[in-house]
């Protein structure tokens, strides 16, 4: 049975379900804990609502690929029925050496296809344009290929796209972590704007706003810090890919339950 129609006025409730971008590295929070865009996201939409009157569960862990999170993490979104979902997955697949994006994109609409029939709204993402980014910018074309399929996804069963490729302000180095593969809070920030704006609410600012004009590096500054960036994040994030490992191994979803904001 198709789930009610939700709109902007029923979304009293929201599941995230993703890997560590959903999860929110990046983004320091309380303890050990990361905040991220739909954590800031659902702060947006519980102010909405009367107080206590919101629901959020994030079951988003890092490290997840498409196939994991479909067999973890979409079960619990439809047994969770919240009005809203947002589904982002098929990053840390696209990125792995001999990956096929149309493959991808195959289980990635059958998920789909599943949660809609369950949820009240999808909100499914795109893939950030990596064209600045060291070593990732030569996926480019793999990660374009993929977002295609992703809109036709959108258009198939009627979900709102989270266009991150579009959002040219992240495309700024300071909207990134130092490891270059998670956001920085101001990039989370923006994100989670862009998302309230694509479900059709004001926001109390543009998530296109230019950043401040940065100080000038020269040709040798950028390259001592892509060297540094090599040895203590490219090659690490290598060698656990080389044996199998994940960031998520042993981590929990953070907020497994809708409780209230």
């Amino acid at each position: 049975m198709a789930a009610t129609k939700t709109t902007l006025k029923t979304i009293g409730s929201y599941a995230a379900i993703g890997d560590s971008f959903t999860e929110g590295v990046g983004d320091p929070g309380p303890g050990d804990s990361y905040l991220g865009w739909a954590d800031r996201l659902a702060v947006l939409l519980a102010d909405q609502r009367d107080e206590h009157d919101f629901r959020y569960a994030n079951l988003a862990v890092r490290g997840k690929v498409l196939d994991q999170i479909v067999e973890e993490q979409v079960p619990r979104a439809k047994e969770l029925a919240p009005d809203l979902v947002s589904f982002c997955a098929g990053g840390n697949d696209i990125i792995r050496p001999g990956s096929d994006p149309d493959d991808v994109a195959a289980r990635f609409e059958a998920a789909v296809a599943d949660l809609t029939g369950a949820v009240g709204l999808v909100m499914i993402t795109t893939g950030f344009d990596t064209r600045g980014v060291p070593v990732l910018k030569h996926l480019r074309g793999k990660i374009a290929t993929y977002n295609v399929h992703v809109r036709a996804i959108a258009d198939r069963y009627g979900c709102p796209v989270l266009d991150l490729w579009s959002l040219k302000t992240v495309q700024d180095r300071r909207a990134w972590d130092t490891d270059r593969l998670h956001l920085s809070p101001e990039g989370h920030t923006r994100v989670a704007l862009r998302a309230a704006q694509v479900l059709g609410y004001d926001v109390p600012t543009d998530p296109d706003q230019p950043w401040p004009p940065a100080a000038p590096r020269g040709s040798v500054d950028v390259t001592r810090d892509n060297i540094q960036w090599a040895r203590e994040h490219l090659v690490p994030w290598i060698g656990r890919r080389l044996r199998g490992e994940s960031s998520g191994d042993h981590v929990e979803a953070k907020r497994p339950d809708l409780l209230p904001l």
